[in-house]
């Protein structure tokens, strides 16, 4: 119990004066009323983390290759809030996962559609791929963008050039041409 109520009787036992205890009175229905609030805050929060970790099981399963599509507005409506709570509750909170503390608004992103009519990707996990597949360039075999979107479309990806480029640079990496000088500059030192 966050509010003392043993206090406020001993305190009302004693010789009060009528403003004295209006004003005891005030006191206790506010902190009351910050005791409801805040309650029900916590609530909030955790109804909308328990939607997280269930649309998001593939995440956990997984890693980042397993984040599925998800907005604000889907989890609204599966939790019957408004899309604005979703969003106040999930700004600057954190999840603890098995895979690492994530802030929650990590979880919600965009779809990406499949290039064989399948599920749907998330912009988080074709990030992702990208980031493997550039890791895995050797010096002989540095992929353009138009390759990286090529590969991608045969995993099922529909992937633009331009949104591959976007993605890449939005992870701090360079280009094909700058990714090859940097191989060949590290192979000519050692």
């Amino acid at each position: 119990m966050i509010v003392d109520n043993s206090y406020l009787a001993a305190v009302r036992d004693g010789q009060l004066k009528t403003d004295d205890t209006s004003f005891l009175s005030e006191c206790q229905q506010s902190a009351n009323w910050l005791v409801r609030a805040l309650d029900q805050r916590a609530k909030t929060i955790l109804k909308v983390a328990s939607e997280i970790v269930r649309r998001q099981d593939g995440f956990l399963t997984h890693g980042v290759g397993g984040l599925k599509p998800m907005t604000l507005m889907s989890v609204a409506e599966a939790i019957g809030m408004h899309e604005s709570t979703v969003s106040r509750v999930t700004s600057q909170k954190y999840i603890a996962t098995p895979r690492g503390t994530f802030e929650m608004r990590f979880f919600f992103t965009v779809a990406i559609a499949s290039a064989n009519g399948g599920d749907a990707h998330s912009a988080q996990s074709v990030k992702h791929r990208i980031k493997i597949l550039i890791d895995a360039e050797s010096v002989d075999k540095v992929m353009s963008d138009d390759d990286i979107a090529a590969i991608l479309k045969k995993e099922g990806i529909d992937l633009a050039r331009r949104t591959v480029a976007k993605y890449r640079e939005a992870l701090g990496i360079a280009s094909s041409i700058q990714r090859r000088r940097e191989m060949n500059a590290r192979r000519l030192a050692s």
